[in-house]
């Protein structure tokens, strides 16, 4: 009875130990094993390994690749024009030893900081070498390539690599955008104003040729009247003057009638003449003989 007590508490601790003794890595994940402090074993497969309890220390590391959203930064390009840029980057644990070494306890959080810098001094080194037309065009493609190659080479010491950077967003700054987007406008103002001005003076070329177009047809037209009247009137006075040369007489008595009709107009035509006067000869009534 006694015997089977004390077996009790012996296998208890002993299972505390067994299990205590064993670790599993997982395949997404590489694994060190320490003994105190120093690397004594590096575990890159998944399985299920051992290890001395309490004296060993194992640390496990994400074997995915990992993500990475620097910080907004300013650069300045060759141009002198400022820009906004934000990146983000791609990268992956490729030797846990010498990533231990470099970054310490701190893990992915700590690497995620050192390769922030560093992407950040890679950025505004090789952005500072080129004119903005060069990051808002197709060379973009190119600018990320250099600064992946360029941040992968000291992100090696780290024991990562630098799978891919890729450039979110490249804008002005908000008090140089807002200067832009004023002298955007002053300058679109000026182009309608422009424009305002060049459809004023057409219109008023317009206007000028109608006008000039309307006084030469008028003119033109009286012209041609003219001449028709004129026509016209040389061709009565030939026939007054040809029916004059036939009857002089009747001739007299038709210019009389016509001055009849032009002078006594309306039932108040009023005329005061000499009753003797030759413009009543057609009027008076014949002397008996």
């Amino acid at each position: 009875m006694r015997k089977s007590s004390l077996l009790i508490p012996v296998l208890f601790v002993a299972g505390i130990i067994a299990v205590s003794s064993i670790y599993i890595v997982d395949e997404r994940e590489r694994a060190l094993r320490l003994w105190f402090g120093e690397v004594t074993a590096e575990v890159n497969q998944p399985g299920l390994y051992f290890k001395v309890p309490m004296l060993h220390e194992i640390v496990v590391y994400d074997d995915r690749i990992q993500p990475l959203d620097t910080q907004p930064i300013e650069v300045t390009m060759q141009d002198n024009r400022r820009f906004e840029v934000d990146a983000f980057a791609r990268w992956r644990i490729t030797d846990t030893k010498r990533f231990r070494r470099a970054i310490g306890s701190g893990g992915v959080n700590a690497a995620s900081v050192r390769l922030d810098s560093i992407l950040t001094a890679e950025m505004r080194e090789i952005l500072g070498e080129v004119n903005s037309q060069s990051l808002l065009s197709a060379d973009r493609v190119g600018l990320m390539n250099k600064i992946r190659d360029a941040a992968r080479t000291k992100a090696d010491s780290l024991g990562v690599n630098i799978i891919d950077v890729r450039i979110k967003r490249a804008d002005l700054p908000k008090q140089n955008l807002d200067r832009t987007f004023e002298r955007m406008r002053a300058e679109r103002e000026r182009e309608a104003a422009d424009e305002i001005a060049r459809g004023n003076e057409a219109a008023q070329r317009v206007r000028a040729n109608a006008d000039r177009t309307v006084v030469e047809t008028v003119s033109e037209a009286q012209k041609e009247s003219d001449i028709i009247r004129g026509k016209a009137d040389a061709t009565r006075n030939a026939v007054f003057a040809e029916a004059f040369g036939k009857d002089v007489e009747f001739f007299e008595f038709y210019r009389s009638l016509a001055a009849y009709r032009s002078s006594l107009r309306g039932a108040n035509s009023t005329m005061v003449l000499s009753p003797d006067s030759e413009f009543f000869n057609y009027l008076k009534s014949a002397k008996p003989e």
